[in-house]
């Protein structure tokens, strides 16, 4: 299944008091491993950046005044993310800022239902405490030292990590990987293996099976297909 890990950076806590997005950042994930695929833009967000923004994320208003306008980035936008889950930590913040742009270009909303969130998932697992993407990092040992400013393609990087530990995912790759090993190298596995309940009719006929053996037989004494034909019936009295 492909999912997309996103993070947003914004100029502000609220969409609907003027706050704009200023940078998007996705990792792509399949069956919770990472393909390598990502998107990220910076937006120029066509107001000031409020200096506690700036403390947090670091993007000045003179860096975003060269970057595209939403409107710019959209259709590239939406084309990476396709109809995917977008798995997004406290996604209610993120979908409404981009919700919100969406709304300023005339484009559907994304909704909820596709939306998982990773703060939630997280509360549910770890109750109690606190469960921000650092405190995750660094309960996971997922190294997040380069992070010393928020950073949407860092984030959503850092934050496909912990999601796949979230869910559980990692042991069962490593379980899978294991046994890929285990093959590779030869090791007996005992699975159990499926039977047909009605064998397949045999394909090759007794005269094909005849014709082989006499080809066999003018290969020499120890021929090593008389290792994999069955055992000739001595013929009655």
């Amino acid at each position: 299944m492909r999912e997309i890990v996103l993070d947003t950076e914004t100029t502000g806590l609220d969409p609907l008091r003027g706050d704009r997005l200023v940078e998007i950042g996705c990792v792509e994930i399949f069956n919770r491993m990472p393909t390598g695929q990502s998107y990220h833009v910076y937006i120029n967000p066509e107001r000031d950046m409020p200096a506690e923004a700036f403390a947090v994320h670091g993007l000045s208003s003179e860096f975003l005044s060269t970057k595209p306008l939403f409107a710019e980035i959209v259709e590239e936008f939406l084309a990476f993310i396709g109809d995917a889950p977008l798995v997004i930590h406290n996604a209610s913040f993120d979908i409404s800022f981009i919700n919100a742009e969406l709304d300023r270009v005339k484009r559907a909303a994304i909704p909820r239902e596709r939306l998982v969130d990773t703060l939630l998932l997280a509360r549910r697992k770890h109750p109690g405490v606190s469960n921000r993407l650092d405190d995750l990092c660094s309960r996971y040992a997922i190294d997040n030292s380069h992070r010393t400013k928020h950073g949407a393609l860092l984030d959503a990087e850092l934050l496909a990590e912990v999601y796949v530990d979230l869910v559980g995912a990692r042991q069962s790759q490593l379980i899978l990987t294991q046994e890929v090993q285990e093959i590779r190298i030869g090791a007996s596995i005992d699975m159990p293996r499926r039977q047909r309940e009605v064998p397949l009719a045999p394909r090759v006929t007794d005269a094909e099976r005849e014709a082989h053996r006499a080809f066999v037989a003018t290969l020499g004494d120890k021929p090593i297909w008389n290792e994999y034909l069955p055992e000739i019936a001595a013929p009655s009295a």
